[in-house]
């Protein structure tokens, strides 16, 4: 078929993927889920990057005349000014002081709470490095040095947070296990398979890991903790300390987790965009990972199967997939994400295929180490790169592909969303 005016495909593109983002927005998601006000005080505590517009959905349609107060912990910048729930903001992907203080400050809030109280859990992506509260004898130093090298390994956010969780005070259960009042958890879901117990390390979820699981996954993934890290996870696989609450677990039975946002559901959403532009969408998943330039190979793959033999599906369709990918950083000085790197490995994958364009942008409106959410690629993407002396696959080879869309102008800004389920691709064969 004729090729769509170029306008035309971006315009789709970004519309698609601006409902994926509203489709998971707090202000809109939290009210239809929030429980009835208890006898005595509701206290209100959460983490990560939605956490401010939870917390200001929940004081939009708490009853006035009942008791409410809080603290949430958001990154810098996603704050949002509320009036009974305090907004603090902390670092992120890297633990820092300010997340600590908070954490402790909540930790102590929650037990105070009695039997006739609530706590009202807001958890969200990010919440992991926002909710830091390390385990004694960890200081806040070793614990930013292990998330730095995490972060670098390639290691899936799950494996992440295992060993997150065993070097927490408050994570993997322990946030409810220490609460007397009864727990109910709010949960926008980041991570594939939508398990509480791996969003935002699970502060209020049962932990089905280990301590010998979080020493397994230092070593697969080649990384050298602190000495004060490797003591305590060493002395807990030897029992020495007590271990997250597991599933079934009693002391965790008076508490309740809704994951109320997924990523299949934006997906649902960007693709009735396709669809009323006359548009086949095809879903291909929520959940997909792997090494983010290697799973750009297979979804260009599939995008030539479409436009050649028009199977599995005919064109004009649009391939939309989500989930985490990973990215292994082989140096240093390369910027940008998962998303953006994904983008730039299937631009040159596909390099001379007509009339295939596509976006991918991390829901929470943030890839990687930049401003931008993600980036755009047309059918012209590498020419006009060349035009501008840009070497694709060196930049590629250094994990830069914010190098390479930055001077074309085809980086995807949005500014802090402040929701977070994950990243959306797609690719759209006309």
């Amino acid at each position: 078929m004729t090729a769509a005016p170029a306008a035309e495909p971006r315009d789709i593109l970004r519309r698609s993927f601006d409902a994926a983002v509203a489709a998971a927005d707090p202000l809109k998601i939290v009210p239809r889920h929030l429980p009835a006000p208890p006898r005595g005080r509701t206290l209100v505590i959460g983490a990560g990057k939605a956490a401010a517009a939870m917390a200001l959905a929940v004081e939009n349609q708490w009853p006035p005349n009942a008791p409410l107060d809080g603290l949430v912990i958001t990154r810098y910048q996603h704050g949002l000014l509320t009036n009974r729930i305090k907004v603090i903001e902390a670092g992120h992907p890297v633990p820092d002081e300010a997340g600590e203080t908070a954490a402790r400050e909540i930790a102590k809030r929650v037990r105070a709470l009695g039997p006739d109280d609530l706590l009202l859990a807001l958890v969200s992506g990010g919440g992991s490095s926002l909710l830091s509260l390390p385990a004694d004898g960890i200081p806040m130093a070793d614990l930013k040095a292990t998330t730095k090298a995490l972060l670098l390994s390639g290691a899936p956010i799950e494996a992440m947070n295992t060993v997150r969780k065993h070097l927490s005070a408050i994570q993997g259960g322990r946030l409810a296990a220490m609460c007397k009042a009864p727990v109910v958890a709010l949960v926008i879901s980041d991570v594939t398979g939508d398990d509480p117990t791996h969003i935002a390390s699970g502060p209020t979820a049962p932990d089905p890991t280990t301590y010998a699981d979080a020493l397994d996954i230092l070593a697969a993934y080649g990384v050298t903790a602190p000495a004060t890290v490797a003591a305590h996870l060493q002395r807990g696989a030897r029992g020495e300390i007590p271990e997250t609450p597991k599933p079934g677990d009693r002391a965790l039975a008076h508490a309740t987790n809704l994951v109320i946002a997924t990523a299949q559901q934006s997906l649902a959403a960007a693709a009735a965009v396709f669809r009323a532009a006359g548009i086949a969408a095809a879903v291909l998943g929520d959940s997909v990972t792997g090494e983010a330039s290697e799973v750009a190979k297979v979804y260009a793959a599939l995008a030539r199967h479409v436009r050649l033999h028009e199977q599995p599906f005919a064109a004009p369709v649009a391939l939309i997939s989500g989930g985490e990918c990973t990215v292994t950083v082989r140096g240093t000085g390369g910027r940008g994400g998962r998303c953006s790197e994904f983008l730039l490995a299937l631009g040159i994958a596909l390099e001379g295929q007509r009339d295939t364009w596509a976006l991918a942008a991390d829901t929470d409106g943030i890839d990687g180490s930049e401003e931008n959410a993600g980036a755009m690629l047309s059918p012209d993407s590498l020419a006009r790169g060349r035009a501008l002396g840009l070497d694709a696959k060196k930049l590629l080879a250094h994990n830069d592909a914010y190098g390479f869309f930055a001077p074309l102008g085809d980086l995807v800004t949005t500014g802090p969303t402040r929701t977070n389920v994950n990243d959306y691709r797609a690719i759209l064969v006309l």
